[in-house]
């Protein structure tokens, strides 16, 4: 890349969860990678070569990369303008009303404005709002020699040292020299590469997101209502879907949470004025589950006098990420209910009300299985276990 900047790629956020990994990514395909982040804790820990979070497979290629001065981490704003690309990685934030922030973006980019220089590519990352791109155009408008493009990230928490070289990357651009400059970034990672109009990949993201969350809502209803019936949706789960494809995308039941998906599907709601009934339902029947567990437990337990354990906190299997794990939801209406609620899992880090496995176990009259970490799959446990995800074989019947 060019020789005029003192780096190839900037990543603004770059310690968090979507813009490490591929910081990391890109220093491993040769390139020169900075990243800025405000999160002082997690620079420092990626300066040391130790990944801020759980990352499968990311700290081998760190280790590469900072041996060699591919990539740093600072925080400091000013590396904005020492690099070709700048990638900026910024959430979209969704209120208490479940009302997206569509500022968000724009805000962070205009905290950039001060750096930014002729001859550079500015490269959306972040999930937006419909229409955030063409408003940071308006912003860049009177910057001569900035190009914009927006590039979704596509990677699962967990698998974004696999994803990132693996599936096509999608790429849009206003003019065709800002598309070709955004493809030829992220050809370092893969050759496939999917070109958009900004507004098609803005929906093409919050779609893809939106549509995950539809089928765990349509798993965790059949499972509520195989429940009911007194039947074990695991069982009927697994006879729709061996050897029929019109049925393999099915997914189990459990907790359907983390920081995207709810997110998203409110995003969509949001832009079409409250008219998308199917993400509504949605959410509904996800962010419903864990009051479903406990009042199906309550029927038959007097939970008033027992002592319940929530296995897992994180918000999927194997993951230290406790955002918007609905895991603590279901503590939140256990807590109300039972006469003690304890809580466990290897992964979090970030909790201090997490207690040793065998000190819950112990205590424990009745455990629920939270995150499907697989160290519970065989995890020898006395008393009764309610297992939405049938991690443990022993069906999800409630």
């Amino acid at each position: 890349m060019s020789t005029t900047f003192d780096f190839d790629v900037c990543i603004v956020g770059g310690a968090g969860h979507v813009g490490f990994p591929l910081a990391v990514a890109f220093a491993s395909r040769g390139l020169r990678v900075a990243i800025h982040d405000i999160n002082d804790a997690a620079v420092a820990s990626i300066s040391d070569g130790v990944a801020p979070f759980l990352e499968p497979g990311v700290e081998g290629p760190l280790a590469e990369a900072l041996a060699s001065g591919a990539l740093i981490a600072r925080n400091d704003l000013s590396l904005v303008s020492c690099a070709e690309v700048v990638i900026v990685v910024v959430g979209t934030p969704v209120d208490q009303y479940l009302s997206p922030d569509p500022e968000a973006v724009p805000r962070a980019v205009g905290d950039l404005l001060g750096q930014l220089r002729a001859g550079q590519l500015l490269v959306l990352r972040s999930t937006v709002f419909p229409g955030v791109t063409r408003r940071v155009e308006q912003l860049l408008a009177g910057r001569s020699g900035v190009d914009l493009a927006f590039c979704p990230e596509r990677i699962a928490e967990g698998r974004a040292m696999t994803e990132l070289f693996e599936l096509p990357q999608i790429v849009s651009a206003r003019t065709p020299g800002a598309v070709k400059r955004a493809g030829d970034l992220f050809r370092r990672l893969t050759d496939r590469i999917v070109e958009l109009e900004p507004e098609e990949a803005e929906l093409a993201k919050l779609f893809t997101n939106s549509w995950r969350y539809i089928k765990f809502a349509a798993a965790n209803q059949y499972f509520m209502m195989a429940n009911d019936l007194g039947l074990d949706f695991a069982r009927i789960r697994d006879a729709m879907t061996q050897d029929y494809p019109r049925a393999a995308d099915l997914p189990g039941p459990g907790l359907a949470a983390g920081p995207c998906l709810f997110k998203d599907t409110m995003q969509l709601a949001s832009v079409t004025g409250g008219s998308f009934p199917l993400g509504h339902s949605a959410m509904l029947v996800n962010e419903g589950l864990p009051d479903y567990i406990v009042k199906r437990i309550e029927a038959s337990h007097d939970l008033s006098t027992m002592t319940v354990a929530i296995l897992g906190m994180a918000f999927k299997a194997e993951s230290d990420d406790r955002r918007s794990s609905l895991s603590y939801r279901l503590k939140r209406v256990l807590r109300f209910r039972a006469g003690r609620v304890l809580t466990s899992d290897p992964f979090v880090r970030d909790d201090p009300e997490l207690l040793p496995l065998d000190e819950v176990l112990a205590a424990a009259d009745l455990v629920v299985i939270g995150a499907p970490h697989e160290a519970y799959r065989d995890l020898p446990i006395a008393c009764e276990v309610v297992d939405v995800w049938n991690l443990r074989g022993e069906g999800s019947l409630t």
